[in-house]
C-alpha cells in the first residue's frame, strides 16, 4: 500500500491577475526542477487543501495548485461572472506560460476530471499525461443521479436534509430551486441552501462517514463557494455540448492515463469511469473495490500516489 508523502509547505505563493475580474491563488512545492504536474480540485468551488501536494514525491515533481476562479483564496469569492469552463481552461495556459512550463502532467479528481479532460481535449500537446480519479462528465444523467433522483434512494435521510431549504412544489426541478437560493438576496437563504447543498456532496463522499470529509464541506466558506459554482455550472451543463468530452477523446490518443474509480462512488458512478476507459484508447482503468468518491479514501489514496510514482519514473 501506498500512502501520502509527509506535509510540505509551499516554496513560492502567488495571485495571478487573469482579467480585469478574478485574481487565483497559486502555488507551488517541491522541486523546482522536477516533472511539473498541475493539481485540479473537485467542485467546481471546492479549492484547494494542504493534503493535496501530498499525493507527489517531492523530490521528483514540481508541484502546481492553484484555486479556481471564486474558490477558496481566489478572489472575487464564490463570484459567477465570467466563471465557465472555457475561462477555467483559459487560465491553465496562462498559468502554464506564467510559469514557463512546457508540457505538464495533469491531476484530478471528480470535478477536477472533468476539466482536466476539457483543457487535454483542448491542448493535447501540451499534456503529457492524466491522473484521474472520481470520473465526471459532466452528461446530464450524472447531473440527476446526484441531484434529482438516484443518490436519494441510497441516503433517504440525507436526502430529506439536503430538501429542507425547498419549498415542496419547488422540488420537480432540484437545480433550478437551488440556482434561485443561491443567486438570491436573501443572505440568510442563501447560506442555508449553500450549507444544505454542500453537506449533502460531504456526507456521500466516503464509503463510510468520514466526520473530517463533512466538516470540510460544512464550512461556510467553502461551503458557499461550492454550492453557488456547482449549481451555477450544471445549471448550465457544465457549459459543454452533450457528450461532448467523450465525442473529442480520441484527441487524446497518444496521452497515457491512469484512471482511479471507487466502485462504490455514489456522487460519480462507475459508468462514467467505465465509458471514457472505452473512449480513451491511451488510459488504464483502476477499480477500487471498497471505496466511494473521495481522495482521501485509503485504496484511492495509494492508487493515486502509486501512479505518481509510476509517472515520475516514466516520464521523469
Amino acid at each position: 500500500m501506498y500512502d501520502l508523502y509527509p506535509a510540505i509547505t509551499p516554496h513560492l505563493q502567488q495571485r495571478l491577475k487573469v482579467d480585469e475580474r478574478h485574481t487565483l491563488y497559486l502555488e507551488e512545492a517541491g522541486n523546482r526542477q522536477g516533472l511539473p504536474v498541475l493539481f485540479l480540485h473537485g467542485g467546481p468551488g471546492a479549492g484547494c487543501e494542504e493534503y493535496h501536494r501530498r499525493f507527489f514525491d517531492p523530490l521528483k515533481y514540481r508541484i502546481i495548485l492553484f484555486d479556481q476562479r471564486g474558490a477558496g483564496r481566489s478572489t472575487p469569492h464564490a463570484d459567477l461572472t465570467d466563471n465557465t469552463t472555457w475561462d477555467l481552461v483559459e487560465d491553465m495556459e496562462r498559468i502554464r506560460e506564467h510559469l514557463k512550463v512546457e508540457r505538464w502532467l495533469l491531476f484530478g479528481g471528480s470535478w477536477g476530471s472533468t476539466l482536466a479532460l476539457a483543457y487535454a481535449e483542448t491542448h493535447p500537446e501540451r499534456v503529457m499525461g492524466m491522473i484521474l480519479r472520481g470520473i465526471f462528465l459532466c452528461r446530464d444523467e450524472e447531473i440527476a443521479w446526484f441531484y434529482q433522483q438516484g443518490c436519494s434512494q441510497v441516503y433517504p435521510d440525507y436526502w430529506q436534509d439536503f430538501l429542507a431549504p425547498l419549498p415542496e412544489a419547488a422540488r420537480q426541478d432540484i437545480l433550478r430551486a437551488y440556482h434561485r437560493l443561491l443567486i438570491g438576496e436573501d443572505e440568510i437563504k442563501r447560506m442555508a441552501a449553500a450549507k444544505a447543498w454542500s453537506v449533502w456532496e460531504g456526507r456521500t463522499a466516503s464509503l463510510l462517514p468520514n466526520e473530517a470529509v463533512v466538516n470540510f464541506f460544512s464550512n461556510p466558506h467553502t461551503a458557499l463557494s461550492i454550492a453557488r459554482i456547482e449549481c451555477h455550472y450544471f445549471i448550465n451543463h457544465a457549459f459543454l455540448r452533450p457528450n461532448q468530452l467523450l465525442d473529442d477523446a480520441l484527441k487524446l490518443s497518444g496521452i497515457p492515463g491512469v484512471i482511479v474509480q471507487g466502485r462504490y462512488d455514489l456522487i460519480c458512478p462507475m459508468k462514467s469511469a467505465w465509458d471514457l476507459h472505452q473512449a480513451w484508447q491511451d488510459s488504464e482503468l483502476q477499480v477500487i473495490p471498497n471505496a466511494g468518491h473521495s481522495a482521501a479514501e485509503p485504496g484511492i489514496r495509494s492508487a493515486l500516489v502509486a501512479a505518481t510514482t509510476r509517472f515520475a519514473r516514466e516520464l521523469g
